[in-house]
């Protein structure tokens, strides 16, 4: 969507908001011991004691409230019985709908004790993602995201996923613009409109290419191609003539 009124803008900062507190709650709890099921529990309590709702849930019977990624799994983890282990490597995504309007927000975290490489995987997604909002701004090329990660990529040796994309959101969780590469892609032509919404996420992998379905019929989580720690840190922003205003800070 395109931002047209200051209520509008209101709404969209309250759920993005929301799901910051609640991806930051999650995480606060994570250790060794809870099961994804009883993270999931915490999220989807902070969502509906401010009016909101499970976003993939309302929207695509996701079963669950959030999305918990363990390891091998680089998206749309389905909350269970999994005991979180020393080491682990887990991706909280959480979205939301509150009053017509969606937010998106996700980030990696380490259980520790962290290996050297995969703090530093952590702290470099981080930079990643910052990396594609600097190149945010009306009027701009959207290639400009993608193009600033891959350079950031290729000078840090990791690979993206690149079948992952960043979407518009507003009035619903995926709208237009769809499929956002945060890769190179010599064949994206749109630019940014100032007022657009929509999230920016790269998953920085220390050698995968690819998220592929498993093979254990589950339709949802997704595994790297091939196998290799992978991170993904996301913000639900509107586009402006000044740079990225950020929805999802739970400040």
């Amino acid at each position: 969507m395109v931002i047209s009124t200051e209520d509008e803008l209101a709404k969209l900062k309250d759920i993005g908001r929301l799901c910051a507190l609640a991806m930051e709650t999650m995480a606060k709890a994570l250790e060794p011991g809870i099961t994804t099921r009883e993270l999931d529990a915490i999220g989807r309590r902070l969502l509906e004691e401010n009016g909101a709702l499970s976003a993939p849930e309302s929207s695509y019977n996701f079963p669950g409230a959030t999305c918990i990624s363990v390891n091998e799994e680089v998206a749309h983890g389905i909350p269970g019985d999994r005991i979180i282990q020393a080491g682990d490597l887990v991706n909280i995504d959480v979205s939301a709908v509150k009053d017509g309007f969606y937010g998106d927000t996700g980030a990696s975290y380490a259980v520790p004790p962290v290996k050297r490489d995969i703090e530093k995987l952590c702290r470099d997604g981080k930079r990643a993602l910052w990396t594609g909002l600097q190149q945010v701004r009306a009027g701009k090329p959207v290639a400009g995201i993608g193009n600033a990660i891959g350079a950031f990529a290729k000078k840090n040796r990791y690979t993206l996923i690149t079948n992952l994309s960043s979407h518009g959101i507003g009035r619903s969780l995926h709208e237009e613009p769809k499929e956002v590469p945060t890769w190179p892609d010599a064949h994206e032509d749109r630019q940014l409109e100032d007022g657009l919404v929509l999230t920016v996420e790269p998953f920085l992998s220390l050698g995968a290419k690819w998220a592929e379905d498993g093979d254990n019929g589950d339709p949802w989580t997704l595994y790297s191609d091939p196998k290799a720690p992978t991170v993904q840190y996301e913000h639900t922003i509107v586009v402006t003539r000044n740079g990225p205003l950020i929805l999802t800070l739970a400040g």
